[in-house]
């Protein structure tokens, strides 16, 4: 069996299904890629419950508003210096680019839909890759710190480099949608929880696959 096909067996049977991305709706999902950037996920969570409860959170909303409003409501996730104008901006770019529809927006040629994200301040490749996968429902592999931990531990690959570890996944790994979003939550839960920096080998579902825990104790 392909081995990257191999480990997300494994990483499902011990994790089970993770039900990520965690949003209501697509402009939900493309705010929290917004503000996920060197935060932690309770506090954007929290950021969009303030933009929720505020009748803030949605497209021509969020264009419209001022700054100071803006960053009052997402200010617990941090850089409140740059996150709000890059939030508004984005939601500018949306109404300029396809009225603020994300139907439209995400019926274009992935490529050009991604060239179109990574061209927004602000926006790399994961966050990039992330919208693309969980807004717009295009299938991209999005890589993490998480992925290239666990892919380089295991021997899946030797590199940091992004578009190289995306690309093996999407050359090896079946092009599905459900897929790829299922890969990558699997990849952050079992980082967050296993395959730590100090990782707990132990109780490792793909141990017999990684060089780096075979023979540790956990």
């Amino acid at each position: 069996m392909e081995p990257s096909v191999s480990v997300y067996r494994r990483l499902l049977g011990r994790h089970g299904p993770q039900h990520w991305w965690p949003a209501e709706t697509p402009f939900e999902v493309i705010v929290g890629a917004l503000l996920m950037q060197q935060t932690a996920w309770r506090n954007v969570a929290k950021a969009i419950g303030n933009l929720k409860a505020a009748g803030l959170l949605e497209v021509k909303s969020l264009a419209a508003a001022r700054l100071g409003i803006i960053r009052k409501h997402v200010r617990v996730t941090g850089l409140y210096g740059t996150k709000p104008a890059r939030l508004r901006g984005f939601c500018r770019h949306l109404i300029a680019r396809a009225d603020g529809d994300l139907g439209r927006y995400f019926a274009r040629p992935t490529e050009e839909v991604r060239e179109d994200l990574l061209a927004q301040d602000g926006v790399g490749p994961e966050t990039a890759d992330s919208i693309l996968l969980y807004a717009g429902g295009h299938p991209v592999f999005v890589v993490d710190a998480y992925t290239i931990r666990i892919g380089r531990r295991i021997g899946l690959f030797a590199t940091d480099d992004y578009n190289e570890v995306q690309r093996f996944f999407e050359s090896r790994f079946p092009k599905d949608l459900a897929g790829y979003q299922e890969y990558h939550a699997l990849f952050v839960t079992h980082g967050k929880e296993i395959c730590r920096p100090k990782p707990r080998c132990a109780i490792c579902p793909v141990r017999p696959d990684c060089a780096f825990g075979r023979g540790r104790d956990g």
